[in-house]
């Protein structure tokens, strides 16, 4: 039954009115003992006039503090607005007032107050008004910071502009709190004399190493959005070297409250580090493919797929139909996009793009304008072993979409690729490359005819994407999570690296620019060596590589590559408007002459072993080697 502060709940509002109008009253005695200590002369209010003056005073700061409702807010979290509610109402008050004695005194009568006493009044109602919440505030604020449990990291904020303060506010606000503020990093070392909420400012001539140590910090929160990708991946660099937490949070203008940006400050994750600057994308172009048009998306419940689908929905199309095998994913696709999407009617299809009479029925029912075939089966490791698989679901799936584009007078069929169809080393990439291959010797073959209608078929090809199902981030974050080994294939193994939304904002691109039998070829940035990757992942969890959470290198799979290309060897590039998109010049073989390979191939991957199916692939694809894999001695 023992009082604790804790277990005190808000003041009810009457009791904050009653509160506020003690101290407007006890300000009303002061100002009256004060004047009267000056001159006997002055009266604030004459003693006949007490039964009506005072209590007409209280009603009229009653109805102003009603009016202004001042009371309604809670007083340990008082703030800047509570403060103007507080001044208008006095000066209200003052106003009223001041406008009451002109009256009496205009028709005759003696003033009721005192005009200086009413200034004198008004003033210290405002100043005790507002000191109690200060105090209360203060008092609150200081109990719970002393009384939360847990330790907290001491941390210093990168920055010192507004956003930076912003985030300071909601941290020392957050309950409960993770942080101890110890001071704010400014970069141009202008206000190093100065202090922002009680904290210090500190000169940035020193690496942040260097001042955190000096400081006792433990974690770096980076809040100055004027910082470009080179200046962040540097200042994370140098802290997870020395072991120092580094966190980072978004732009903080379109949020409404403290409590949902402090939820957003978050560890520095790979893909902040890898980021390239912003995409610029020619939106009218890929509006005029897109707004008003019937829009098929094959893979649509996988990582680029459902991109895909929620980036086309940005441009007004007139029908999204979805087409997937995986059930699943694609029901959560449906769900996800009826929560951002009210305006465009989406088709969800579970079927098999190798089903060709399937696929028929519905081009004849849903008749779409452009089409985006992101079906394949991907991972190479699979692939060596279940070649005949590749075959029918990246050859012959591309193979029965592509003819029904053209059969039903599609508009555009883009094509998504990958750099593993370039030099292909694996049964994955030469079914990639084969697919491309019949891609655009169709195209070239339909370019002749006199049909100006004819489908333009484009084909994209980019490297390994960030968080998409089954890429390495993914996997090492929960490496990582499980305590480690984080397994890497090989110490020297390098690869490309690109977002989601960056690769299907360059696959609209492409699409809407390409005039049909092109390949495009994406900038991917400078590429990343695996075993840095994984390392600076480590760091980034807080863990020290090879001794918290060991590296293990279990050797090149099958079909794997060192070093992925982008271009073949017998391949040049040409520039396009857009400067992360180029054209790749590859030499393409007569349709007829592609046609009748494919053919072959599938029918051998219906009847065939394994060897003779890839045997037919290498024909197909001279370059195609087989790297770390059964199939290694076919190319003799």
């Amino acid at each position: 039954m023992s009082f604790n502060i804790k277990n005190l709940g808000y003041l009810p509002r009457w009791v904050v009115l009653l509160l506020d109008l003690s101290f407007v009253m006890f300000a009303g005695l002061v100002t009256y003992f004060f004047l009267n200590q000056v001159d006997e002369k002055f009266f604030y209010i004459r003693s006949e006039n007490f039964p009506f003056a005072v209590p007409l005073y209280a009603c009229v700061n009653v109805f102003f503090f009603w009016l202004f409702r001042t009371y309604s807010g809670i007083i340990r979290h008082s703030s800047y607005i509570d403060a103007l509610k507080l001044f208008f109402s006095q000066s209200s008050v003052l106003a009223f007032f001041a406008v009451f004695n002109f009256v009496f005194l205009v028709s005759g009568y003696q003033k009721i107050y005192l005009n200086t006493g009413i200034f004198i009044q008004a003033i210290l109602s405002f100043c005790l008004l507002f000191f109690y919440r200060v105090v209360v505030k203060q008092v609150f604020e200081k109990y719970f910071t002393v009384s939360q449990e847990g330790p907290k990291a001491n941390a210093l904020i990168y920055g010192t502009d507004a956003n930076a303060i912003a985030v300071a506010n909601a941290l020392k606000s957050e309950v409960p709190q993770r942080f101890k503020l110890i001071g704010f990093i400014d970069k141009k070392n202008q206000n190093n004399t100065k202090r922002i909420l009680d904290l210090p400012i500190l000169q940035y001539k020193r690496r942040i190493p260097v001042l955190m140590r000096l400081n006792k910090a433990e974690a770096l929160i980076i809040a100055d959005k004027s910082l470009n990708k080179e200046e962040r991946s540097q200042i994370v660099d140098e802290c997870i070297d020395y072991n120092y937490k580094v966190y980072t949070i978004p732009l903080i203008t379109d949020w409404e409250n403290e409590k949902e940006i402090s939820k957003n400050i978050k560890n520095f994750e790979i893909q902040d580090l890898l980021e390239r600057k912003p995409i610029v994308l020619d939106t009218n172009s890929i509006s005029n493919k897109l707004r008003g048009k019937t829009v098929l998306i094959t893979g649509a419940a996988g990582s680029i797929g459902s991109e895909i689908v929620r980036q086309v929905l940005s441009f007004d199309p007139k029908l999204i139909v979805l087409l997937d095998q995986a059930e699943t994913p694609l029901h959560s696709l449906n769900l996800e996009i009826a929560e951002i999407n009210s305006n465009c009617p989406v088709r969800c299809l579970v079927g098999d793009i190798r089903n060709f009479e399937y696929l028929d029925k519905k081009f004849t029912k849903y008749k779409p304008d452009v089409v985006y075939h992101a079906a394949a089966y991907k991972h190479v490791p699979l692939m060596e072993e279940n070649p005949a698989q590749a075959i029918h679901t990246n050859v012959l799936g591309t193979k029965n979409v592509a003819d029904l584009a053209h059969k039903h007078k599609v508009e555009r069929f883009v094509m998504i690729s990958t750099d593993k169809a370039v030099n292909p080393s694996s049964v994955m990439g030469a079914s990639k490359r084969i697919a491309e291959m019949y891609v655009q010797s169709m195209h070239f073959k339909h370019q002749k005819s006199s049909d100006k209608n004819q489908t333009k078929f484009i084909t994209t090809r980019f490297g390994n994407v960030l968080g998409s199902n089954g890429s390495v981030v993914p996997l090492f974050t929960k490496q990582i999570q499980e305590g480690g080994p984080i397994t890497i294939t090989h110490p020297e193994i390098i690869r490309y690296f690109m977002t989601i939304p960056e690769a299907c904002q360059l696959v609209l691109e492409a699409g809407a620019m390409g005039n049909g039998g092109e390949i495009f070829i994406f900038d991917m940035g400078q590429p990343v060596k695996i075993i840095d990757l994984a390392k600076k992942m480590i760091r980034l969890a807080g863990y020290s590589p090879d001794k918290e959470i060991k590296i293990k290198i279990v050797g090149l799979r099958p079909g794997e590559k060192l070093y992925e290309e982008l271009l073949n060897n017998s391949a040049k590039n040409l520039a396009t408007h857009h400067d992360k998109i180029m054209i790749a010049q590859e030499i393409c073989d007569e349709f007829d002459v592609v046609s009748d390979l494919v053919e072959e191939l599938i029918i051998d991957a219906h009847l065939k072993s394994n060897d003779i199916i890839v045997s037919k692939m290498k024909r197909i694809v001279p370059e195609f080697k087989s790297m770390n894999s059964v199939f290694q001695e076919l190319d003799s």
